[in-house]
């Protein structure tokens, strides 16, 4: 990790006007390797260069992990060491928000995500995803509900508690609504074969309802060994989760072991392979098969991995030029750009990828989220001990 030390910052009213780098991955690497899986290399080109400015709003953050904004433009963000913050105009307040459940922070386990209910206005309901102790050396990815009334939570319960595991990793966890009003979840297993177990939570993309209960018409339901919640299954650690504006897909991006990462489009029932599928090797070295009958390859993948982190469409009128395109979290650097960044991916109408764009990788900093504001600008924080909140804006 490169140390918040190295971030120099000249307060909060910073700007930094960013020339942004540029790269076409199948220029760069072959087409099995970088970039789209076979057959969808045709038509690439390079994305169109932009100036970006930059406006830091917040630092101070410790591993800051989720932003979420409620009617009134307050934003929350989610510390990793189970802080919930609340930047009201722009000015973080120093006291986190009380009544959130203890969380077992260890490594990149911890308080993960934030989302508000879309009746929230009328409902105060904040929901988290988490890491949970419960039992003895053992954890479970957890969702929990709360009401935000002033600055607390009160009426804090745990919705759904995954099953058990001992370890910290694969623990990751991200929360976003559908277009027919469910809950969906991501979950993660970057060990063993949970992901492949229809009887384990982990591993999955589970559709609830909002009270944290299996919703219906889920493809595994009434189906013998399998739990109700599961919408889709064989996922090793889902990062970014985002609903596609136009055809109202649900994606999400996955971090692969070596090399791998990649964007998936959810369907319901749909098996996504991992551990036995995947364009990365295993981290004992041998390469795993990349194709088996049944299973569903992505629509992205990296290889060397970039660890995707937070993934946003972005569908504002401030970036014309980024319309329905995907912003990723990046927190590694890749083949290609050396620091981590905000990688910006090019799809035409058919959802075949024609270019790819770097931005922020001048900053030298894990990005791991980030999300289009209700001003059209986009946000993103950084996963530092010093982490910050960053909005970008056009330069011209």
């Amino acid at each position: 990790m490169i140390s918040a030390l190295r971030w120099k910052w000249a307060g909060p009213s910073l700007a930094l006007l960013l020339s942004v780098g540029m790269f076409t991955a199948a220029l760069m690497a072959p087409a099995h390797l970088e970039g789209q899986p076979q057959g969808k290399e045709k038509g690439k080109g390079k994305a169109k260069q932009t100036l970006v400015k930059t406006t830091t709003l917040a630092t101070g953050l410790w591993h800051p992990w989720s932003l979420a904004w409620l009617p009134n433009g307050d934003m929350l963000v989610t510390e990793r060491n189970g802080k919930v913050r609340v930047l009201r105009d722009n000015r973080l307040d120093p006291e986190p928000v009380a009544g959130v459940p203890p969380v077992h922070s260890v490594r990149l386990s911890g308080l993960m995500e934030v989302l508000p209910h879309p009746n929230f206005a009328q409902n105060h309901y904040v929901y988290l995803t988490y890491t949970k102790d419960v039992g003895p050396e053992l954890v479970a990815t957890t969702l929990a509900r709360g009401k935000l009334e002033g600055k607390q939570l009160i009426e804090v319960k745990d919705l759904l508690v995954c099953d058990p595991w001992a370890g910290d990793g694969g623990s990751g966890s991200r929360l976003a609504w559908g277009r027919d009003g469910m809950l969906y979840m991501t979950t993660g297993a970057s060990n063993g074969n949970a992901a492949q177990e229809g009887g384990s939570l982990r591993g999955k993309v589970l559709r609830l309802k909002d009270d944290g209960t299996a919703a219906p018409g889920n493809p595994f339901a009434g189906k013998s060994g399998f739990k109700a919640e599961i919408y889709t299954m064989g996922h090793r650690n889902s990062l970014g989760l985002a609903l596609n504006p136009v055809t109202g897909d649900m994606w999400n991006n996955e971090n692969g072991p070596y090399g791998g990462d990649e964007i998936n489009v959810l369907k319901p029932g749909n098996n996504y392979g991992w551990p036995l599928v995947s364009y990365g090797r295993d981290y004992s070295g041998p390469q795993i098969v990349s194709f088996r009958e049944g299973m569903v390859g992505p629509i992205v993948f990296w290889a060397p991995s970039i660890a995707p982190s937070g993934m946003a469409f972005y569908t504002g009128d401030r970036f014309p030029d980024w319309k329905n395109n995907v912003l990723v979290g990046a927190m590694l650097g890749g083949s290609v750009q050396g620091y981590p960044h905000l990688e910006r991916i090019i799809f035409n109408e058919k959802w075949d990828e024609t270019g790819r764009q770097t931005l922020l990788s001048d900053l030298k900093q894990r990005i791991r989220d980030v999300r289009q504001g209700p001003d059209g600008l986009v946000y993103v924080l950084t996963d530092e001990e010093n982490g910050a909140l960053i909005r970008l804006e056009p330069a011209q």
